[in-house]
């Protein structure tokens, strides 16, 4: 039974249960202390024990994030983009709720304001952070919640992953145009990411040391999965790499460029090119959809990208419906 009773000119509701810590708060009003306490009663009820709400109701989302952010985020692998994800979240007007406090219309209310300003996939990834957070907090940090408000909003749809490929004669026009600029390593890259279907962020890692030019091999020991794989060479891009290292490179990796510096340059071609609406990204969409249409079966396939599941496999595979008429017979 909850005890209710004023103290220095407030109303002080304190609910004890045997085996935890007692939990006592003040309230301005009678009402506001006995709703407390039923509140607190009917949790104990439900779950068997009096949860101690104490310091969610002191944390803000803002200083939860914060912590998960020096604390969970750093052994991600995508560590880099979490923690700029986590900035945005944390100038946001819902950071400055408590987590007791923190509620489903809170975080619908949130969503629908960024919709307007961000991309769908990108609210996605924001809920998905803040939902883990939470579940951190509660799991292993001590902070209670009755549950997670993220869970009960609905996030919004995605649409559908791009399939755009090149046409006839662009493969031409990208590499004529990266003569025409000034990053030597543009060429050979793009080239690269056609023949092997490698991640932008694979390339930039690729280290000498982990290529066979003889057995046509490049080893990755860490992709964005968490695995490592093997990754087959076809003769143009063995020949891409022999002329990168007849040319005397010094460095320990193959290209000694930054996902920025890759970003800016690529924009650039584009423009020279003629072709606004490609992305970088868009080639390994080429590389995959290749690969099948030389005949190659999903295990193959996949064992090359990379790819862990045939939904996100498909998501990369755009096959022209003229290229399969021969095959048909």
């Amino acid at each position: 039974m909850a005890t209710i009773r004023k103290l220095r000119g407030r109303w002080q509701a304190q609910v004890r249960r045997r085996g935890v810590p007692p939990r006592a708060k003040s309230f301005d009003t009678k009402t506001a202390a006995e709703r407390w306490a039923r509140d607190l009663e009917a949790e104990a009820d439900r779950s068997g024990w009096v949860a101690d709400t104490r310091a969610a109701e002191k944390t803000t989302l803002g200083e939860l994030l914060s912590r998960y952010a020096n604390e969970v985020t750093p052994a991600k692998r995508g560590a880099v983009s979490e923690k700029a994800r986590i900035n945005s979240i944390v100038r946001c007007p819902i950071s400055h709720r408590t987590l007791a406090k923190l509620t489903s219309s809170d975080v619908a209310g949130y969503r629908d304001e960024r919709l307007k300003t961000v991309a769908p996939a990108t609210v996605v990834r924001e809920l998905n952070t803040i939902s883990h957070a939470i579940e951190v907090a509660t799991r292993e940090w001590g902070l209670w919640v009755p549950r997670n408000p993220v869970k009960l909003v609905r996030r919004p749809p995605v649409p559908r992953g791009r399939t755009r490929r090149l046409k006839e004669g662009e493969e031409q026009r990208l590499l004529d145009a990266c003569d025409r600029g000034r990053t030597p390593l543009l060429k050979p890259l793009i080239i690269l990411a056609i023949e092997t279907g490698m991640r932008r962020g694979e390339l930039l890692d690729l280290r000498w040391e982990h290529i066979d030019l003889k057995r046509g091999v490049a080893h990755l020991p860490l992709t964005k999965n968490g695995d490592s794989r093997d990754v087959p060479l076809s003769c143009r891009a063995v020949q891409t790499l022999q002329e990168l290292r007849s040319a005397g490179v010094r460095h320990d990796r193959v290209f000694s460029m930054t996902g920025n510096s890759v970003r800016l340059a690529f924009e650039h071609l584009r423009v020279r090119a003629g072709m606004s609406d490609l992305h970088f990204h868009d080639l390994r969409h080429e590389a995959i959809s290749r690969l099948f249409e030389k005949g190659l079966n999903i295990a193959e396939v996949s064992a090359i990208s990379g790819h862990r599941e045939l939904k996100m496999l498909q998501r990369y595979t755009h096959l022209r419906a003229v290229d399969l008429v021969a095959r048909l017979g």
